[in-house]
């Protein structure tokens, strides 16, 4: 179902892609092809449950990235961690992931304080309090989605 990496070299392994997904400030979500015929990529900030293997999200409750959702649910999400531009051999050392994964759409409260708990502690860490009224305030116009993550691909050039 998913194509193995290319450059067998280059894979990375073990416990460092989930400290990437743990560790990385934002990454890409790649969704499905849009009405006009193009696809839809949006940087995203994120928390990734190492627990539940869930990466957890945040936006608007409406817009062009939930009805690309609710009409395809297959989706991925790439982070990017160290990079170097390497001037003089012409190439980049890089370390990434690919999450591969179904979006589902939070619906349960309970869920959706824990994911935005989440997010507050990794962004807002020591702010805590605040961000429950802050949560509080903008609850109705949030809605929060996860991706069960199904498949990880990872490389890494050092």
């Amino acid at each position: 179902m998913f194509r193995e990496i290319r450059r067998k070299n280059r894979e990375l392994t073990g416990e460092r892609i989930y400290e990437l997904l743990e560790t990385s400030e934002y990454g890409f979500l790649s969704l499905g092809v849009s009405d006009n015929g193009y696809a839809y990529g949006v940087p995203m900030s994120y928390v990734y449950d190492k627990d539940a293997n869930f990466l957890y999200f945040h936006c608007a409750s409406d817009g062009q990235k939930l009805d690309e959702i609710k009409r395809n649910s297959k989706v991925s999400f790439c982070v990017v961690g160290k990079t170097q531009p390497v001037a003089d051999k012409f190439t980049t050392l890089y370390e990434s992931v690919i999450a591969f994964g179904e979006a589902v759409i939070i619906e349960s409260d309970e869920e959706k304080r824990k994911a935005l708990r989440l997010l507050v502690k990794k962004y807002s860490n020591g702010f805590e309090d605040l961000g429950e009224t802050y949560m509080a305030k903008s609850w109705d116009r949030t809605t929060a989605f996860k991706i069960l993550v199904q498949h990880v691909t990872a490389k890494a050039k050092y």
